[in-house]
């Protein structure tokens, strides 16, 4: 028992390392298609200016996110890299739209497309203290303001 335990941070490092290279492979797609969700000028704050790709990057490396979502978002990803032929981040606004709306036709896609909606919406609204809702703006374009009381830290540490 002793030698598992003792080995366990290693496999978790060479988990997250695993998962770091995964998301390297995929971070523009995901931009992409949540900078499309969430494009600079409308009435909200944009997935960019918040920063949401690195939020959603953040939330689902962590330990305590569901291990079977993070596959999920990176294997969604890959998919519409592959059903685009690599071209997606490239498209043009219609043709990234088009895209999206035939890979929202399949279950999966429609499944995955609401994921990375969900968790841009956590970006763009979410504390501040998670890194993203950059001075308050996704509250502000709202009107509203976060719950209280209000997190002091990112994360709860297990």
């Amino acid at each position: 028992m002793g030698s598992i335990v003792g080995i366990s941070p290693y496999l978790q490092a060479d988990t997250q390392n695993s998962f770091n290279d995964s998301f390297k492979k995929v971070k523009a797609t995901i931009a992409a298609v949540q900078e499309h969700m969430f494009p600079e000028g409308s009435k909200i704050p944009s997935a960019k200016s918040m920063h949401a790709t690195q939020f959603l990057f953040e939330t689902i490396k962590d330990v305590t996110y569901d291990k079977d979502i993070r596959a999920f978002v990176l294997e969604g990803a890959n998919e519409l890299i592959i059903r685009e032929k690599g071209k997606f981040i490239f498209m043009n606004q219609l043709d990234k739209e088009k895209a999206l709306r035939n890979y929202e036709k399949t279950r999966y896609g429609k499944n995955w497309l609401s994921r990375i909606m969900t968790l841009s919406m956590e970006a763009i609204f979410s504390d501040p203290v998670y890194g993203s809702n950059i001075n308050e703006k996704g509250w502000k374009a709202l009107n509203s303001f976060g719950g209280m009381p209000r997190p002091k830290t990112r994360y709860i540490k297990l």
